[in-house]
């Protein structure tokens, strides 16, 4: 089963974080997904630029608007995600434990299915 492992960041906090701790935990979350991925249950991982550069879209009669930045004041962002592969929720759990980021951030683990066959 695949689980999206939703990183979320407080907004503010994040800000106060110096560069320098960022560079050292970018560094352990390259070791951190190489070893994922050396398991087998990393399936992709990716990080995400700041809510301001996010663009959203809705459908209002019948036409596509676009709003620039995120769409509403937050105190948490989205800053990137992760899909592992794990036999249940309980490993899922077991895996996203020894991440690094958890330092900075909490992780969201939500079970995945296909839309195709409903699973």
């Amino acid at each position: 089963m695949k689980y999206l492992c939703q990183i979320w960041f407080d907004t503010e906090a994040s800000k106060l974080v110096p560069q320098q701790e960022w560079d050292v935990l970018t560094d352990e979350c390259i070791v951190s997904d190489d070893n994922w991925r050396d398991r087998g249950v990393l399936v992709t991982a990716l990080a995400l630029r700041a809510p301001e550069s996010a663009t959203t879209l809705r459908l209002k009669s019948g036409k596509v608007t676009a709003t620039d930045g995120p769409f509403a004041e937050i105190k948490e962002h989205l800053g990137g995600f992760v899909v592992i592969e794990a036999a249940d929720m309980e490993q899922a759990r077991e895996v996203v434990a020894t991440f690094p980021i958890l330092k900075y951030a909490s992780v969201e683990i939500r079970p995945g299915y296909s839309i195709k066959d409903g699973r």
